[in-house]
């Protein structure tokens, strides 16, 4: 037994016992937690075929834009930064994509978290990026970016023409077939 003992030490497993006194108060504790968190966990994003809360930002001339004011249009959220290398990466393509389908009722709100605008107006300079641009300087301390649930960049939210979101976060051709779809 002293060797049994002495070898699961030195093994690193540890036994703990728990009363079934015990047991019994913390599954009552644990249960009422858990739904509590199930409930919060549930409400914590945004889901397909819901609409999405109201933005109104400033775009890169100071005016104030609303994300509503292209209902009708399948619209393309795009959450990013100009700090934000993957954001930087996937510019051209929502550029093309924006270039493709623009005429076809295609619209690209982009959300910039950026804090200093003049990087923000930079990096839209330097990816000639032609669509939409709103800022939002408060970084990650965005109300727009919580009340989106975004806690990755990038991110986006596909829109049909009522306004409801039909995608989250697609990419590559799996975005431009969603988009050729939805404006057909």
């Amino acid at each position: 037994m002293e060797n049994q003992i002495s070898h699961e030490k030195n093994s690193g497993i540890h036994s703990v016992f728990i009363s079934k006194e015990k047991m019994l108060f913390m599954k009552k504790l644990m249960l009422p937690v858990l739904f509590v968190c199930l409930a919060f966990a549930g409400k914590a994003q945004l889901r397909v075929g819901q609409a999405v809360p109201e933005i109104e930002l400033p775009n890169t001339v100071d005016s104030l834009v609303k994300l509503s004011s292209l209902q009708g249009k399948v619209v393309l959220i795009d959450f990013w930064a100009s700090w934000c290398a993957p954001c930087r990466a996937s510019n051209p393509y929502v550029q093309k994509l924006y270039s493709k389908y623009k005429d076809k009722g295609f619209e690209v709100f982009a959300v910039s978290l950026d804090t200093k605008k003049k990087e923000w107006l930079k990096a839209i300079r330097q990816d000639k990026l032609k669509y939409m641009q709103v800022l939002d300087n408060s970084g990650w301390r965005s109300k727009v970016a919580e009340r989106y649930y975004v806690d990755q960049l990038p991110t986006n939210f596909l829109l049909d023409r009522t306004g409801k979101i039909v995608a989250i976060d697609l990419e590559g051709k799996e975005l431009f077939d969603k988009v050729k779809q939805l404006v057909q």
